[in-house]
């Protein structure tokens, strides 16, 4: 493998024999001790437009037989969030078939699926403060939740862009969600996604304090408590999650979990401590979940100490996909799914394959190998090698 300097010059070479996988193994039985969902990316046709402010051209075959790998290792998979590229590429009249064909494929085998609905089929440019920009972003929102019930999905309620937009103070997030919530036929998973995942979504909950949006936050769940099955955190702040689901796990009433979406700190997060653990919605979890199914048995086990050292062998592989800018993590994790075989071509819909650079890819895929998850490295060898001839590189 090339190694290059910080100015992206070739400045050697490593010879390195790929190790084999990792001892993944899938469960016999349904995991107990978590409850945990892979956010899986798609996979477009390798010959169609998929290019920026295109159409996305999806390869159906190859993103539901990708999705029926993660529960066949015992994972939920949610779909439609923002790994599958919602706002950045994937436009909402391929969502919605999406959601459908996803969620007729979970029934069939039985597994867990949980889908994604938002507002992206407004233009927040054309939305503006006010009531009518407030009812317009009910309305999207309720169409949305409307595609995932009847799929026969859980309904995960992502942070709005255009939301973002027009609500003026912490009772505008209030009044959009009750309205929302009131919709819900089942408990919902609620999202909070950070600015370095998404950064329209500056001052999320009327305020760009995390403290004042916090508690804002938690006031929306105690007045929904019993509609809300949990919410997932993606703001890459361990200290702060911690902080939340010992609030959560004080509440009267029905339990709210607390789903991880920490794709930097999740060994620990999901590990727990002696007051309670995060389960676990990551976008990590779709490129790694051969192992982090082997560390929820380990759990399930009663082997914590196996577990969280699985899951902490796969660390600097997370941090290096979701590094800044962080957005640009489908990249890798579409990458990941080149390299062992789960699709055809590099590529994703929107063009957005090209969102990391070359010396990125090739570390990447020598922290995949270090961890385990080249899962035919004969395959991954060559394909790197000819990623490499492709870009004027000697492997």
């Amino acid at each position: 493998m090339p190694r290059f300097d910080d100015g992206g010059r070739v400045v050697g070479t490593e010879v390195r024999e790929l190790n084999a996988p990792g001892p993944w193994t899938a469960p016999s039985e349904p995991i107990r001790s978590r409850v945990a969902f892979a956010a899986a990316h798609v996979v477009p046709h390798v010959g169609a437009e998929n290019v920026p402010g295109a159409p996305a051209v999806v390869d159906w075959d190859a993103t539901l037989a990708y999705r029926h790998q993660i529960w066949r290792y015992g994972l939920g998979v949610a779909d439609a969030m923002d790994t599958a590229q919602r706002g950045m590429g994937l436009d909402w009249a391929a969502t919605q078939e999406l959601v459908r064909r996803s969620a007729a494929e979970a029934a069939s085998v039985g597994g867990a699926i949980a889908c994604g609905a938002g507002t992206d089929q407004l233009d927040p440019a054309a939305v503006e403060p006010g009531e009518q920009g407030l009812a317009a972003v009910v309305d999207a929102y309720r169409e949305q939740v409307r595609v995932v019930q009847e799929a026969g999905a859980q309904v995960i309620v992502m942070a709005s862009r255009a939301l973002a937009k027009v609500a003026r103070s912490a009772d505008d997030y209030a009044r959009v969600y009750d309205a929302v919530l009131a919709e819900a036929d089942q408990p919902v998973i609620l999202h909070w996604l950070g600015t370095m995942f998404d950064p329209a979504l500056g001052g999320y909950w009327g305020s760009d304090s995390v403290d004042t949006a916090t508690a804002t936050f938690v006031d929306l769940i105690k007045a929904h408590q019993g509609k809300v099955d949990g919410v997932k955190v993606s703001l890459l702040d361990a200290g702060h999650e911690i902080g939340l689901r010992r609030t959560l796990a004080a509440l009267d009433g029905s339990p709210v979990r607390l789903y991880t979406g920490d794709d930097f700190n999740y060994p620990e997060l999901i590990a727990g401590d002696d007051q309670g653990y995060s389960d676990a919605l990551l976008g990590i979890f779709a490129a790694i979940y051969p192992a982090a199914s082997t560390a929820l048995q380990a759990f399930d086990a009663q082997d914590a100490t196996r577990g969280h050292a699985i899951l902490a062998s796969t660390e600097k592989l997370g941090r290096h996909i979701f590094c800044a800018p962080t957005y640009f993590y489908k990249t890798g994790v579409s990458f990941l799914s080149w390299l062992n075989g789960f699709q055809s071509g590099f590529q994703l819909v929107g063009g957005l394959h090209s969102g990391r650079s070359l010396a990125h890819l090739v570390q990447l895929a020598r922290l995949a190998d270090d961890c385990g998850m080249l899962l035919d490295p004969d395959l991954a060898a060559k394909r790197l090698g000819a990623l490499l001839t492709v870009n004027g590189v000697d492997s």
